[in-house]
């Protein structure tokens, strides 16, 4: 298959082509490299840089499936500059659709968010429960998903709403929960909880990227999947942490309400298995830091990254 990956050198994309390339499709990575491009060189791999607000028709010629997973990544950078999220997110996303339909694809894949639940105490959060999203960038990621379900008499829509992913990446994420407070717990020993209460779903970054390589087998499941295994408070996780490194749990106060649980039953009725847990990621990301194969670099944080480029209102 071609495969056309939006968001191409971020986080998950750098883990998603390379075992693309090992299933043998070809692959087109469309990225504004905003964060630098760590994909391999490759003769079934072309790296544009381009801006998912200005798709080009070219871009889908002879392709056969869209995984979207441009977007602007979290809470934190969506607040920076929330125009751009929005025409990043439901008005880009919108004119992708309609050119791949033109172009005849047969398969859109989009990486929604288990944050458009918002706050939620249900102990079964499911895909049919409403939606309350608390943010912009919740918003978007609610609204995208509308713009693409319009078009699903057109073409085979899946809409992915993971968890929080965790995990080693050549593009590493050092501002998501699991890998920031194991970084901390190894550069400084000491690991700052905001609240602790505040219940996460969890995905390793392996489990995410191969769901997306399952989807693509089976363009018959479609519709709107949650993906996320483990429902662990804030405070679990740093305990999690504490098992492999020596480290101090500092706890402040939060006034982040963000709280809910994702239940992937649905997933797991169509035959995806995850094969790797929280504790798995927290092991790798120890392992390389103490090899000395991960450093706490600022690219690995996108709001700072964001800042030094000027990307705010």
């Amino acid at each position: 298959m071609k495969i056309l990956v939006t968001g191409g050198c971020g986080y998950k994309g750098s883990v998603l082509i390379p075992k693309l390339l090992s299933h043998g499709h070809e692959v087109i990575a469309v990225d504004m490299q905003w964060f630098g491009n760590f994909l391999p060189e490759h003769n079934h791999l072309i790296v544009l840089k381009g801006d998912v607000r200005e798709p080009k028709q070219e871009w889908f010629q002879f392709v056969d499936a869209v995984i979207h997973l441009a977007s602007v990544a979290n809470d934190p950078c969506s607040d920076l500059n929330p125009k751009l999220s929005w025409e990043i997110g439901p008005l880009a996303t919108m004119r992708l659709i309609e050119m791949a339909i033109q172009a005849c694809v047969k398969q859109f894949i989009y990486s929604s968010s288990g944050s458009v639940y918002g706050v939620n105490e249900s102990e079964k959060v499911v895909e049919t429960l409403p939606l309350h999203p608390i943010s912009d960038y919740n918003k978007t990621k609610m609204v995208t998903e509308r713009v693409l379900l319009s078009y699903q008499h057109k073409i085979a829509i899946q809409i992915v709403r993971p968890a929080t992913v965790c995990g080693v990446s050549p593009r590493m994420r050092l501002d998501v929960s699991v890998n920031m407070m194991t970084m901390q717990a190894l550069e400084n020993g000491v690991m700052t909880v905001f609240g602790g209460s505040q219940v996460r779903p969890n995905i390793h970054i392996d489990d995410i990227t191969d769901l997306y390589l399952f989807l693509l087998t089976h363009k018959e499941h479609i519709g709107i999947f949650n993906a996320g295994f483990e429902n662990l408070s804030i405070l679990q996780i740093a305990q999690l942490v504490q098992q492999h490194v020596s480290a101090e749990i500092k706890i402040t106060p939060s006034n982040d309400p963000r709280s809910y649980r994702l239940c992937a039953d649905k997933l797991l009725s169509i035959g995806f298995t995850p094969k790797k847990n929280v504790e798995a990621a927290i092991q790798e990301i120890v392992t390389l830091y103490k090899n000395g194969a991960l450093k706490n670099k600022a690219i690995f944080h996108n709001l700072k990254t964001m800042q030094q480029l000027g990307v705010t209102t």
